[in-house]
């Protein structure tokens, strides 16, 4: 998960060079894109509790089952997503953007919007494999497109070695590219490895069955919206920060790249939890099915603290990784990008914990198939707490950009707590309706 989040870091860090308009555009183009790539990264987790029960009831024929419906699905999405993005490229003129970042941000979404397909193939399999319990495979595909993203970066963004200067459309070709790479990888991994060429060889696509299609639906709709509605707060709070200028933009950009690298973990601890929940679930055992959640829970409450105290104690040094403070040509504007991410570092420190927590007890919840009520809880979290407070704070008060990023604090902490609460009550009920 953390070599999704590299690929935007590696990129910011190199267009960052480039002047702090550029960083905009990076930051305004991915907020349209990584909204809608999270929904369909959140539909394809439907995939691993199933094929995590299946392998607990030891049912290969299921679990090729599963793989074979959510490729079919995965491939779908992605390409109606494709088009649903190119289809809303007009709101970026409409949102009160900066000009100048609006016409930079749209030939890069372009192409960055097409690698959503290979990207959600990707997902597929690699909630598969997550699914077997297998997890090395996904991050030796991402290690590997992440070292070529940073390549072709530096070949194209500034032209080197006789290659074309193409500026942040360098950036997008990379990222493109390295996600075509990493799904042929796990692919060929996937097949030439004994234990498990028998699930992704011979599919026989003539004979889907709508049954199967509405479970990975019924689990994966809910899911994708959960994913949306936290994504959808992160996108919200960029626009909002564009309404202020291009500097708070770049600003908000550098503290939720690297926001994004510690939630990644988060997110890892997650899938942890999703398959372990997912196991027991297949093995009826509800006692061991609620230990193992909260000690993931423990174990990221103690992670997530670590990473809130290494952005309190390095919060003035990060941003400059973006930007270079003696570069006299836009000195000005670099210093104050780099100013005021320091200052959002502060809260993003504390929203750590938060984020961590709610996001590692949402995949235990899908782990025993709980997607329904999760999601009315993080719209409530999200839009009808979060949102408002970065509206109001962001735009009328002087918090400004800090006030934008207390909005998100506030939705995520209101998220953690109520999707417990949730998970406290489930599993005590699945406990005491099968003892």
């Amino acid at each position: 998960m953390l070599g999704h989040t590299f690929v935007a870091f590696a990129d910011n860090i190199m267009v960052g060079q480039l002047g702090t308009a550029e960083l905009a555009a990076v930051s305004l183009g991915n907020s349209l894109i990584v909204a809608f790539m999270y929904v369909g990264i959140g539909f394809s987790t439907a995939i691993t509790p199933l094929v995590a029960e299946a392998d607990g009831a030891n049912n290969k024929p299921e679990a090729k089952h599963v793989l074979k419906h959510g490729l079919v699905l995965c491939t779908l999405l992605g390409i109606g997503l494709f088009l649903l993005i190119l289809a809303c490229k007009p709101l970026l003129y409409l949102a009160k953007q900066p000009e100048e970042v609006v016409e930079l941000a749209i030939p890069y979404l372009n192409l960055v919007a097409f690698s959503i397909i290979p990207m959600l193939i990707f997902q597929a399999f690699r909630q598969f494999s997550e699914g077997m319990s297998q997890t090395k495979l996904p991050m030796y595909a991402t290690i590997i497109a992440n070292v070529l993203n940073v390549i072709i970066n530096y070949l194209l963004i500034f032209g080197s070695f006789g290659f074309p200067k193409m500026g942040i459309i360098g950036a997008a070709v990379g990222t493109l590219v390295s996600r075509f790479v990493m799904l042929i990888f796990l692919f060929v991994a996937l097949r030439i490895r004994k234990e498990y060429k028998e699930f992704v060889s011979n599919f026989d696509f003539k004979t889907l069955k709508g049954k199967m299609f509405k479970k990975q639906l019924n689990l994966g709709l809910p899911s994708s919206l959960q994913v949306f509605f936290e994504v959808a707060i992160f996108t919200g709070a960029i626009w909002l920060s564009g309404v202020l200028g291009k500097n708070p933009q770049a600003a908000n950009q550098i503290a939720l790249n690297l926001s994004s690298m510690t939630y990644m973990v988060g997110i890892g601890l997650s899938v942890a939890a999703l398959v372990r929940v997912g196991n027991q679930k297949g093995l009826q055992n509800f006692k061991e099915l609620r230990r193992i959640a909260q000690s993931v829970f423990f174990l990221t409450l103690v992670i997530e603290i670590a990473f809130a105290s290494f952005f309190l104690l390095f919060r003035d040094w990060l941003p400059t990784l973006y930007l270079d403070e003696n570069d006299l040509l836009n000195q000005k504007d670099n210093v104050e990008v780099i100013t005021l991410a320091s200052k959002l570092m502060l809260v993003a420190a504390f929203f750590q914990i938060s984020d961590g927590i709610q996001v590692v007890v949402l995949g235990a919840l899908r782990g025993i198939q709980d997607v329904k009520i999760p999601t009315a809880l993080t719209f409530i979290a999200y839009w009808l707490v979060g949102f408002p407070i970065s509206y109001y704070l962001g735009l009328h008060t002087e918090l400004k950009s800090t006030g934008i990023w207390i909005g998100l604090l506030s939705g995520l902490t209101v998220s953690a707590v109520l999707l417990y609460i949730r998970f406290d009550i489930m599993t005590k009920k699945l406990i005491i309706k099968n003892s």
